[in-house]
């Protein structure tokens, strides 16, 4: 299976709770830190709803 790799490009603050609950069980906890997922429909639909905070890449 392949691996998405996701960074957060931009800041968490004043942000609505549900886009801060999910970057953060995505564990991205700061700006500009990257974390490696596996590609699934769980973690697409994640990033589908903090995709204007991140970039996302095949790893």
């Amino acid at each position: 299976m392949a691996n998405v790799q996701i960074q957060l490009k931009r800041s968490l603050i004043g942000r609505p709770q549900n886009q801060i609950d999910t970057a953060k069980a995505l564990g991205l906890t700061k700006t500009y830190k990257t974390v490696v997922k596996p590609d699934n429909e769980a973690v697409r639909g994640m990033i589908n709803t903090i995709k204007h905070l991140v970039e996302v890449k095949e790893a």
